[in-house]
């Protein structure tokens, strides 16, 4: 992309800095933790979090930053840096290459920048509001793919429901599409729709450092983000269905049989 902006350099270099850190410990005997809602932590998220912050206050010291391992930094501004160290970390302490540092801002309600990097496959997903998405500094755009040939990957949510939910899904969106899948990396869910890897993703309940980043790549790549009910979404909603468009309303019919075979609203 040509003239970046200073904020999409910073989250570039933030994320590039972070990844070194995940690489450093990345097949390693690293030592996890487990918070109370049982997700592990390392120490490489906490560092990759530290380094993130540092460089992003660094050039804007007025600005906020919502942290996975540190909540929020500062208040008030209308600019918010929302930040996953490591997107994925239980695929990164058991050697898998499915994880991700995610850093987006958010000015308002509105993502204006967005940045996914695997420092396991040097894969940097990059995107500014109006300007398109990237990879690895080749434009991107979402495939074209129907129901014959489609994935959706499916991310869980923190109520029990909602993984319930999920594994309903899970099995039975293959009456509907070619095959289902679920990584456990909601920023490299949304970045693979955004780069036509896979044809949609659906949330159901996460938070807004797992996400953020990943949306803006699929609508700056001509995607369709709507809510699970096919309405109209809005940031920082948590709930939504994310896809190429081609058979988007065929995925939310499904999730509306799902919910009422489970009793949700």
């Amino acid at each position: 992309m040509q003239n970046k902006s200073k904020e999409l350099e910073i989250a570039i270099k933030a994320a590039q800095e972070a990844g070194k850190v995940l690489e450093k410990y990345f097949e390693t005997e690293i030592l996890k933790e487990f918070k109370e809602d049982n997700t592990p932590v390392t120490l490489a998220d906490t560092e990759s979090e530290e380094i993130i912050k540092k460089i992003i206050l660094s050039e804007f010291p007025s600005h906020s930053i919502l942290g996975e391992e540190t909540g929020m930094t500062g208040s008030g501004s209308e600019y918010v840096w929302h930040i996953d160290p490591v997107d994925g970390t239980r695929n990164f302490a058991n050697g898998i290459p499915l994880f991700a540092v995610s850093i987006a801002l958010v000015r308002g309600n509105e993502v204006i920048v967005g940045v996914v990097y695997n420092p396991a496959t040097k894969s940097l997903f990059y995107g500014e509001a109006g300007k398109g998405a990237y990879l690895n500094d080749t434009k991107i755009l979402v495939s074209k793919d129907d129901t014959d040939h489609g994935i959706v990957t499916v991310a869980p949510g923190k109520l029990s429901i909602e993984r319930q939910l999920l594994w309903e899904l899970y099995y039975n969106l293959r009456k509907v599409v070619r095959s289902s899948r679920y990584l456990a990396c909601t920023a490299l869910d949304l970045a693979y729709v955004a780069r036509g890897g896979v044809e949609a993703n659906i949330q159901l309940g996460l938070s807004t450092y797992d996400f953020a980043a990943g949306t803006l790549l699929v609508k700056e790549a001509g995607g369709t983000i709507t809510t699970l009910e096919g309405g109209v979404w809005k940031f920082p909603d948590n709930h939504f269905v994310a896809s190429n468009g081609v058979f988007h309303d065929l995925i939310v019919e499904e999730i509306k049989k799902q919910k009422e075979k489970l009793g949700m609203k």
